[in-house]
């Protein structure tokens, strides 16, 4: 490992507490990165502060220091239940990985009693997120007797962090209503990788005159906008979509003593995927996680941290300030939703000074995001070759879905979910759903027949062979999955043979509709008799209407001229009337 760095934190300006220095030697941590040595001194000295600098450069302990140290020098000790410090970041994991730093800090301040924090209050607020839901849910309701807009008029320090992800995921709304609760005179701080329109609005409502801090690293030039560490090896591989999937288990096969981070773009893709490469690439530990896991999540996250390798396959939820120790791979399968995106996940390997290289597969349309990305972001890329030898693992793929209903679902789950995030891609001038070879992307999810979605209706596709067997007969592997969907099966045809002769139900519409739909006839009824000067009354005009459409129906023969009569005289006021051209077609004419 190469140190960045930017001096001893010996040379601050501000003296550290001498158990904290203890527990940054004790991390690992003899030197300051430029992103501390910079943030750290304003923060302390009552500065507001907006940080932006690559992933990996240290930010965390930017501001846990400072938070430390702030509430240590707090001249009126904090009360039992007094808030000092609130941290909010974008999910569970970086909240997971900051309770850990703060873990480590604290150690030799049990419980924090030395400054009056009982029952160590940072840490209880961190379980009571975990526990209670977001942060937003506990300021509006009172939880176990902890009132916490109460709580948090003694606050001193605010930090926002990964602040562009927080916005990014529809939480605006969310911090505005926070910062309601919290006191005007307190330090915010907000960290982030990349400085977003979203986030200078943010900076001009949280908070004030603030110092705005732009790291660069060693060796980028001032006027670079950069946001990648220097010594990342980004590289890009250009394949067909039926070639992808075998380039990355011949990839992956070769680099077994690795630990690699495998980016889809849904939770589908990492369920399907998941599955097939725990059974095509044997004696590695593989792992999957998603937005959708709730409580497997942490124990996942937990557990492959401390892999010395392994395969993590993932969506973009762990692309933000997760800090992975020794991570040497990034590929990233599909490539992401946005340009930011793609640079904080490629930002999970060489971090704080380490090295480490990331890959994007790209289909051959794609490849002009290569100059995108070193125009939008600054980030070169390099091109890898094509891999050579490694055979077809499609039809083993297909062979799994054949034998197991739930790999076949998992397979078709996923190719929709993908057509469907692709469609949303932000760089639509580049990644064009028109432009999609559909047959080619079938035989690269291995499905054995195209799935019904309105994206492939009313197309043919050619260039791909149905595989030739009944999918409804396939069965689930696990017994009582499969028990389940045959008592299924057999309730669905029971109610066939009953319904079989009936007449075809036809559902009426909603009573919502129908009522709009007789208070715009009326509108019309009156109008036309304001128009026409007409005096009919509502009861004779709804007559009129009856007896032009009986007599629509007899000219089209649909009634007999018996029923034409019975219909008009069945209610003793009507004579039949003639053919007349003037009596209008239709109830619109009328």
């Amino acid at each position: 490992m190469e140190h960045v760095t930017e001096g001893s934190w010996e040379s601050l300006p501000i003296r550290l507490h001498p158990l904290v220095l203890g527990s940054l030697w004790e991390l690992g941590f003899p030197y300051m990165t430029p992103v501390q040595s910079a943030t750290i001194p304003l923060f302390m000295k009552n500065k507001d502060v907006a940080a932006e600098a690559v992933t990996g450069s240290g930010k965390t302990l930017a501001f846990v220091i400072p938070i430390l140290e702030i509430l240590l020098r707090r001249e009126e000790k904090l009360k039992k239940n007094q808030v000092g410090a609130i941290i909010i970041t974008p999910t569970r994991e970086l909240a997971i990985q900051i309770d850990e730093v703060l873990a480590h800090f604290t150690k030799p301040f049990p419980q924090f009693r030395f400054s009056g924090l009982e029952a160590g209050i940072l840490e209880k607020m961190l379980q009571g997120l975990r526990n209670k839901g977001r942060l937003e849910d506990m300021f509006r309701r009172k939880a176990e007797g902890l009132d916490l807009a109460s709580c948090v008029r003694s606050l001193d320090v605010l930090v926002l962090d990964e602040a562009d992800r927080l916005l990014d995921m529809g939480f605006e709304a969310s911090i505005n209503t926070i910062l309601e609760f919290l006191p005007k005179q307190r330090r915010t701080g907000l960290f982030s990788a990349t400085q977003t329109q979203e986030v200078e609005s943010l900076v001009r409502a949280g908070l004030r005159n603030p110092v705005r801090i732009s790291v660069k690293e060693k060796g980028v030039a001032a006027s670079s906008t950069q946001k990648t560490p220097s010594r990342l090896e980004n590289y890009y591989m250009v394949c067909k979509a039926d070639e992808k999937f075998n380039q990355l288990v011949h990839f992956l096969r070769n680099r077994k003593q690795e630990k690699h981070l495998i980016f889809f773009s849904t939770c589908a893709c990492v369920e399907y995927y998941g599955k097939a490469l725990e059974a095509l690439v044997k004696r590695v530990k593989i792992m999957c996680i998603h937005g959708k896991m709730k409580h497997k999540r942490n124990k996942i996250f937990m557990e492959f941290r401390k892999l010395q390798s392994g395969i993590l396959v993932c969506t973009d939820v762990m692309a933000r300030g997760i800090d992975i120790p020794e991570v040497n791979w990034v590929l990233q399968y599909d490539p992401p939703s946005s340009a930011s995106a793609f640079v904080h996940r490629c930002g999970r390997t060489a971090r704080i000074g380490r090295g480490g290289s990331a890959l994007v597969f790209l289909l051959p349309m794609e490849e002009s995001y290569i100059n995108f990305l070193e125009i939008n972001q600054k980030c070169p890329l390099q091109e890898m070759k094509l891999q050579k030898n490694t055979g077809d693992l499609l039809p083993k793929l297909k062979s799994m879905a054949l034998a197991d209903r739930a790999v076949f679902e998992k397979g078709m789950k996923a190719f929709v979910s993908y057509v469907q995030a692709y469609a949303k891609h932000e760089c639509n001038l580049i990644f064009r759903l028109k432009d999609l070879d559909f047959a080619r992307l079938a035989r690269g999810f291995a499905l054995l027949r195209m799935p019904k979605m309105p994206e492939l209706r009313g197309r043919h596709f050619l260039d791909f062979t149905p595989a030739d067997v009944n999918t409804d007969t396939i069965p689930f592997k696990d017994k009582v999955r499969e028990k389940q969907r045959q008592k299924l099966l057999e309730q669905q045809r029971k109610e066939k043979r009953e319904n079989e002769g009936r007449k075809k139900f036809i559902k009426n519409k909603a009573w919502s509709k129908q009522k709009a739909k007789k208070e715009k006839k009326k509108k019309m009824n009156e109008k036309r008799k304001r128009e026409e000067g007409c005096d009919i009354e509502d009861e004779d005009m709804e007559e009129l209407l009856n007896d032009t459409r009986l007599l629509k129906k007899f000219k089209k023969g649909k009634i007999t001229e018996e029923e034409f009569e019975k219909g008009l005289f069945s209610s003793g006021k009507r004579t039949v009337p003639t053919a007349d051209p003037g009596i209008p077609d239709s109830e619109e004419d009328c």
